[in-house]
């Protein structure tokens, strides 16, 4: 039997690869023969960098970086991946989160104005001096809504204030300092000139407007009614200035305070569907070929599981490939039409009645268990159908 295991995180609980490891020890558990693919996934944010350079065998580097507030000062890792052939190629796995991300702020301090994505611009700046030519970039989970003007500043883009004057590099710019920025002007001898960058993103809202990221995301960010009002108005004066009004309205230019705006008009970079270069990059699709049996798992199924995320990613591709494809989850949102998903079936990790603080401090366990359960069972479906195919046909 083979399964193949592709799972995300359980926030809180276990990184992907634990989650991973956990699920491969039920399976075995059940089954000693089987033969494992273990292939930890994200979707563009919290745990991109471990999924992704795991899965690419690639090494870890840390470096100090400037965090979501400008006077805070960071450990970020990102990932190196150096890919053998006639051109050996270095390429960096970043996520914004470990350096500009929302968990990295308790919420008496979570403000969009006051926050940066200087701390992300370091990181790739520090990926260009290794001597990477292409970077990919996870950008969920931010504390920001800057449109990348922190960023473009520490990568050393050219930062034109109102005044006149270039930006001190020693100032990180924050979501407050949009009024100011007059100029951005990008391949003019930066350290990332010539570096390709790929955006893995995990939501498809535009810069502006209604659905755009100051009025979805900036509340849970800190933001005021107040606030947003004024994010999004000097959000669009900015694309105005900057003659880029029509890039705001690129699904994804929203994502993570507009970052993905700034990827966009100063890095020259490509917006992808988070899961979808995960499984590309990953190549999941060539690892299910003969796959008996794929597990994904999430720390919760909810309504918001269909859009983008790692578990209907994995069961859409499964199901276009014929491989049953089972999820289990940390908790499942009551109710939930399940029609709307590829899953074969779906299962809590909760065996019996316990409480969230339970349920998250035996996750592992009780990830072994449920993994077990639901090999033996598809173990037994699928050794009854190749019994019954072997059976002589009764005469007629």
């Amino acid at each position: 039997m083979k399964v193949v295991i592709a799972p995300d995180k359980f926030k809180g609980s276990l990184n992907v690869v634990e989650v991973a490891a956990s699920i491969a020890a039920g399976v075995s558990h059940a089954i000693p023969g089987a033969t494992v693919d273990q292939c930890p996934l994200a979707d563009g944010g919290e745990g991109f960098v471990l999924a992704l350079t795991t899965a690419m065998k690639g090494s870890f580097v840390t470096r100090r970086v400037t965090g979501p507030l400008p006077e805070m000062r960071i450990d970020a890792t990102f990932g190196i991946v150096e890919a053998a052939g006639e051109i050996r190629r270095k390429t960096a796995v970043i996520e914004m989160a470990s350096a500009s991300g929302l968990a990295l702020l308790p919420p008496h301090l979570r403000d969009p104005l006051a926050t940066t994505t200087f701390g992300t611009g370091e990181l790739i700046r520090h990926a260009a001096e290794l001597n990477c030519t292409r970077i990919l970039l996870g950008i969920g989970g931010s504390a920001t809504t800057d449109a990348g003007i922190g960023c473009a500043q520490a990568a050393g883009c050219h930062v034109i204030l109102q005044s006149g004057q270039y930006a001190s590099i020693t100032e990180p710019l924050c979501g407050r300092d949009l009024p100011d920025v007059l100029m951005i002007k990008s391949h003019r001898g930066s350290p990332v000139d010539g570096v390709e960058i790929i955006v893995a993103g995990d939501v498809t809202n535009p810069l502006l407007g209604p659905t755009g990221c100051a009025a979805i995301y900036g509340p849970q960010k800190g933001a005021s009614p107040e606030t947003v009002l004024w994010l999004d108005a000097e959000l669009r004066a900015l694309a105005t200035r900057l003659g880029l009004l029509d890039l705001a309205d690129t699904p994804g230019s929203g994502a993570a305070g507009g970052l993905g705006f700034g990827m966009l008009a100063f890095f020259s970079a490509s917006l992808e569907s988070g899961i979808d270069l995960v499984l590309n990059t990953t190549r999941l699709r060539e690892r299910l070929t003969n796959a008996d049996l794929c597990f994904t798992a999430e720390g919760r199924i909810d309504h918001q599981s269909a859009f983008g995320k790692t578990t209907s990613g994995v069961a859409r591709l499964c199901a276009e490939l014929g491989v049953p494809c089972v999820v289990i989850a940390g908790s499942i949102e009551r109710g939930l039409d399940m029609n709307q998903f590829d899953f074969s079936a779906v299962l809590s990790i909760c065996d019996g009645p316990m409480t969230l603080d339970e349920a998250t401090r035996d996750a592992a366990p009780l990830l072994r268990h449920a993994a077990s359960n639901a090999t033996r069972l598809f173990d037994a479906r699928l050794s009854t159908k190749i019994t019954s195919e072997k059976a002589p046909k009764s005469p007629t």
